[in-house]
This record gives C-alpha cells, sequence and structure tokens, in this order.
C-alpha cells in the first residue's frame, strides 16, 4: 500500500505534529508500506530555515525509509496570524503539485491543525480518484481565536465555512480526542464517518535514564534541587506567564526550580518577564535536538503541562503528557477541566489544577516537594499507564482505518 501523507511540520523540526507524522510513518514503512509525505522546508517555530536545507520548489530525501517531498513556501514565524496564514496559503498549490507528480498511491493523508493541507489533499485525491482521508489534531480556527490570536471576524466565520466544507467532503476523519469528534457531531458531522485514535509516545525515545549529572553541571542545576520541567514550545495557547506568577510565589523556596526547554512565539516576553521580576528560581534553555530531550527530562522531578484558559483547550490532550507517561514522571496539569484532566485523573498519573491559577500551581509543586512518596507512587503510575498510549498502538490504530477505506473503493 502506498500511503500519500501532506502535513505542514516533519522532522526535523521537533514539534507535536513533526513526530506524530514521523513516527507512525515508521512503523507503516517496517510493516511493509511505502510512505510519501509532501510538507515544506523545515522552519517552525522561528521562522528560520534548518541548517543544510534551502526553500527550493522541489526536492526529495529518504528519511527512515519514507519519502519526503518539500515544497517552496513563504515562512513566517509562529507568531501571529496574518503572516502564518500566507505561509499556510503558499503550502497549497506547490504540494498539490508535488502530490499530483506522485506515482500510484493508494490513498491521500491530511494533519491538521492548520487546514490548507487539507484542501490540498481533497484536490489531489479527487483528481486521482483516492479515499481521502483528514486527521483532526486541533479544531482549527477555533483555536486562533481561543489563544487571542484574531476575534472572531467575518475571515473567521469564512475559515469556519472551509473547515466543515473539508470534513464533509473527507472519506474519513481521524480525531485525536473524543471531545473533537463531538464537537464535529454537534456541527453536523456524520459520527459514523469518524473514528478516535488517541495520541501516543514513542517509548523507544522516551524511557527512563538515570539523572544525567553531565547537564545538571553544565546548567548548574544543584543536586539537592526539585526540578519542575516544562519542555516543549513556548507558544500563544500555553498561557506560560501563569507559571512564572506562580514560580513568583515560591520565590521563597530555594530549592524549587521551574526549568523551561524549549521555542515559540511567547519565549522572549517569557524571558523578560523573568528578569523584570527577578526570578532566580526559573532557568530558560533554547530549543534542543529531539535526540537529547531525553536527557533534559531526566533533570525532573515533575513534568508541567499548561494550557491558555480557554473552553477551545478543553478538548486538547498535550502530546508532552504521553511524553512524560514514557519517562516515568508525575504529571502536573494547568488546564481547563476537560480531555486532559480525565487523562490525568483517570490513571491517576498526576495532579490537575484548573487554568492560569498561579496559587493553585504553586501550591500543587510545593505539595509535590514535600510529598516524594507519593510522587514515587504517581510516578511509578506513569510509568506503567504509557504502554497504553504508545505510538505503536496509535499507528496500528490509524492504519485500520486506512486500510478499511482502501478497500471500500
Amino acid at each position: 500500500m502506498h500511503i500519500l501523507f501532506f502535513t505542514d511540520n516533519f522532522p526535523p523540526e521537533g514539534n507535536a505534529i513533526a513526530s506524530r507524522v514521523f513516527e507512525r510513518a515508521c512503523y507503516w514503512v517496517k510493516w511493509g508500506h511505502q510512505v510519501t509525505v509532501v510538507t515544506s522546508v523545515p522552519n517552525f517555530p522561528e521562522g528560520k530555515i534548518f541548517s543544510g536545507y534551502t526553500n527550493k520548489c522541489y526536492q526529495v530525501e529518504i528519511m527512515e525509509g519514507i519519502k519526503v517531498v518539500r515544497v517552496k513556501t513563504f515562512i513566517a514565524k509562529n507568531k501571529g496570524f496574518l503572516l502564518r496564514l500566507l505561509d499556510f496559503l503558499s503550502y497549497i498549490f506547490p504540494a498539490f503539485l508535488a502530490g499530483l507528480w506522485q506515482k500510484k498511491p493508494d490513498i491521500v493523508i491530511a494533519t491538521t491543525p492548520q487546514f490548507f493541507v487539507g484542501i490540498t489533499a481533497w484536490w489531489v485525491a479527487s483528481i486521482k480518484r483516492l479515499p481521502f482521508i483528514l486527521e483532526v489534531a486541533d479544531i482549527w480556527p477555533a483555536s486562533i481565536v481561543g489563544v487571542g490570536a484574531m476575534s472572531n471576524s467575518i475571515l473567521i466565520r469564512a475559515l469556519e465555512k472551509l473547515e466543515l466544507l473539508l470534513y464533509r467532503r473527507a472519506k474519513a476523519i481521524v480525531v485525536l480526542t473524543a471531545a473533537f469528534k463531538t464537537n464535529l457531531i454537534n456541527r453536523g458531522i456524520n459520527a459514523d464517518k469518524m473514528t478516535t485514535v488517541i495520541n501516543g509516545v514513542e517509548l523507544a525515545k522516551y524511557t527512563p535514564i538515570p539523572k544525567d549529572e553531565t547537564l545538571a553541571n553544565e546548567l548548574a542545576i544543584d543536586k539537592k534541587t526539585f526540578v519542575v520541567g516544562y519542555i516543549g514550545t513556548h507558544g500563544m495557547a500555553h498561557g506560560l506567564t501563569n507559571v512564572l506568577r506562580a514560580a513568583e510565589k515560591l520565590i521563597d523556596y530555594p530549592n524549587i526550580l521551574f526549568l523551561f526547554v524549549g521555542a515559540g512565539a511567547e519565549r522572549e516576553a517569557l524571558i523578560r518577564y523573568a528578569k523584570i521580576k527577578q526570578l532566580s528560581n526559573v532557568k530558560f534553555i533554547p530549543a534542543q535536538p529531539k535526540s537529547t530531550i531525553q536527557k533534559f527530562w531526566s533533570l525532573c522531578h515533575v513534568a508541567l503541562v499548561h494550557l491558555k484558559n480557554d473552553l477551545v483547550f478543553a478538548e486538547v490532550i498535550p502530546s508532552k503528557i504521553f511524553e512524560a507517561m514514557g519517562m516515568g514522571l508525575p504529571l502536573l496539569l494547568a488546564a481547563p477541566d476537560g480531555e486532559a484532566s480525565k487523562i490525568i485523573s483517570c490513571n491517576q498519573v498526576g495532579k490537575w489544577v484548573e487554568a492560569e491559577n498561579p496559587q493553585l500551581l504553586a501550591d500543587a509543586v510545593v505539595d509535590y516537594y514535600q510529598n516524594p512518596n507519593a510522587r514515587q507512587q504517581l510516578a511509578l503510575k506513569s510509568l506503567n499507564t504509557a504502554p497504553f498510549y504508545s505510538r505503536e498502538k496509535q499507528a496500528r490504530d490509524m492504519l485500520k482505518v486506512i486500510e478499511r477505506h482502501i478497500q471500500t473503493r
């Protein structure tokens, strides 16, 4: 079987979309399938082309047996709306032409959040008379309004009409959370065409390792330091200023450190805030290659997952949850009550506090700090739960959807 996959992000980019698409495709190739991915030149989230790449019209590389076709697009930093919209729009026609050029695919798939990749995939599938599957990883453009990048407007409503059109044109829809399915059903999309395939973690890459003492020494992290780690994108959806406000409240706990690792639209603003407030209990580390992230997790006593206080994020399950489980870390989730908090509470893998309440967040950190036995019990539960959310399971579940719709062509 030949799977033609359209995505805006792909390694060496290290965000959740890139990791999910790549790691699943590796399994599909391992199981004997052919996978072609049409994507852009790696530049996320800084809007800077990665070393070793150029923004050419058409270039091909092979990654772990996956044929990766990169097309030329307008490149913008992951911040704001209009420039990012131009970035998204610029993908459509080059990717469409590249998709038409690929020989004998059996199915066409696209993944959101930006659904202009879906337009491209739908067009290619229509011309080639192939099934089109749309994976919904975020409800876009509702999430744009949710992060405050743009108010509800005529443009947003026009984008929502286009969004609904894509849902209707897709032969099948794969959603990453049950709440996404409910959202789409409530908006008139046929439930029978939808399958929920929850996100997962590549356990070979995220598994407990001893604390990396060399890295701890490089970062001047003392052996007595209790580390609360936030590792991932510092974006508009994450509301991370709230974490710094919690850190202000814990300034008299010299052994507690908030470690931020990553990049994103809000990173510089967060660094400025920490400097103004003289937060000695906060440390910022630039984005790191995926191959080294395990070492940074090894320094952490608690994995922090944080989202902005907007109902749209109640439907989201951040992939960091599964990474932390793989590492055997207890979780601290600050987010609207919803899909992610259900996973935390039902599996008893950590604590949940309401979004953007710095006092509750600070209290939860202190509770973790002062109760190592309870923390270790949650850590063990977290590690034992991880296999239920493995990337291999996710790859198998999605492959079942793909095969079903190839057989019914």
